[in-house]
């Protein structure tokens, strides 16, 4: 399994259009074959930073979604909204603890 986490900074005046598309794709993103896990946060120090951290059962599967119809229709509303160019990592966990 895999982690995802991707760094967004929006326009001010953009947030809350992000905000609406993310709660219009999140359940569809969530369903999506490979998709474990699904979370927004936002940072308590800049408004306008967002973050999205998922899991997803193998490369193959995130490979799957980014090449899907659901990411590029939501990924080109979501570029759209950027103040500066996002940051993504995906990473395996090495010790959980």
């Amino acid at each position: 399994m895999i982690k995802r986490i991707v760094k967004m900074t929006f326009r001010a005046d953009a947030t809350a259009a992000f905000e609406e598309i993310f709660r219009k794709s999140s359940p569809l993103i969530r369903q999506f074959e490979g998709c474990h896990h699904l979370e927004l946060w936002r940072s308590i120090d800049d408004p306008r930073i967002f973050f999205t951290y998922s899991f997803w059962g193998a490369p193959s599967d995130l490979d799957r979604y980014r090449n899907s119809e659901l990411f590029k229709q939501t990924w080109a509303q979501t570029k759209a909204l950027f103040d500066a160019a996002p940051d993504a990592w995906s990473v395996d966990v090495m010790d959980a603890g």
